[in-house]
């Protein structure tokens, strides 16, 4: 099942997608209304509403490489390396994000992201998919020199619409082993598997329901394989999850924002 989060009637509204029909729905996963709006017709909204979006840093081994963050001996980590995005950060599908004017190098990073269905603390292996209600696609983006400089990544990672999410969320997939992949104006720059991640969705919820609540609608990123680089204003990034569909997102100029209407892609 694909749910989608639109604008309607001038306000947020869920709903349900079937073929071209977009069926409205008492909240997030909640039960038809009886309205209907074609999805052509329709601006999709961002398909979370999270207290918090918690993030995976380095979990694709060839990331650590590129990035030249090895421990010694070329061992793994041992721990999910975690860090938060606020809601201030969520960018509809579709639409623009302004190139940061106080950034010389800003990056691109495609990831599988988890939306939460239901309250979950202290999660074990065996329950721990149950509290995801399902998956899309995100964009986790980055003003990599601040990452560099900065005691905390607060400017580098969790600026105003550095966390475009969408189109949908795809209820029914198994998050094992999907293709991650981005495109910088059409061509390849990403091309991973999740099979590749050190620490996989289960374990990243084990270990964060370890620490923190995670209540319905909250997000989870879980990392971005290898060949992250750089933006230039003017640019469209497509991040395409295996199984959900493709996220298009425009880097603007700085201090701009002229979201429209999201594209659709329909691809699995």
């Amino acid at each position: 099942m694909r749910l989608v989060r639109v604008e309607h009637g001038g306000a947020p509204r869920w709903g349900q997608v079937e073929g071209d029909t977009i069926h409205l729905t008492r909240g997030m996963g909640g039960e038809p209304t009886g309205e209907t709006v074609p999805l052509e017709e329709t601006k999709l909204l961002a398909p979370a509403e999270p207290s918090k979006i918690v993030c995976v840093g380095r979990n694709y081994l060839d990331h650590i490489r590129e990035l030249g963050n090895l421990l010694p001996d070329n061992a793994l980590p041992t721990e999910p390396g975690i860090f938060l995005k606020g809601p201030n950060t969520l960018a509809e599908p579709g639409g623009t994000v302004p190139y940061p004017g106080w950034s010389q190098n800003f990056h691109f990073e495609g990831e599988l992201a988890l939306v939460i269905g239901q309250r979950a603390r202290t999660l074990k292996p065996d329950g721990a998919l149950s509290a995801v209600l399902g998956y899309t696609c995100g964009l986790d983006l980055t003003a990599r020199d601040l990452q560099k400089t900065d005691l905390q990544w607060f400017r580098a990672k969790a600026a105003d619409r550095f966390c475009p999410l969408g189109p949908w969320i795809e209820t029914d997939l198994d998050p094992t082993d999907l293709r991650v992949r981005t495109r910088v104006n059409g061509e390849t720059r990403q091309d991973g598997r999740t099979s590749h991640m050190i620490f996989d969705v289960v374990q990243i919820l084990t270990y964060v329901t370890r620490f923190v609540t995670l209540e319905p609608g909250d997000v989870v990123l879980t990392g971005t394989p290898e060949g992250v680089g750089p933006l230039e204003r003017g640019d469209t990034v497509e991040v395409e999850v295996e199984g959900v569909g493709t996220l298009v997102t425009h880097i603007g100029g700085e201090g701009r924002d002229v979201s429209g209407s999201a594209p659709v892609h329909t691809g699995g």
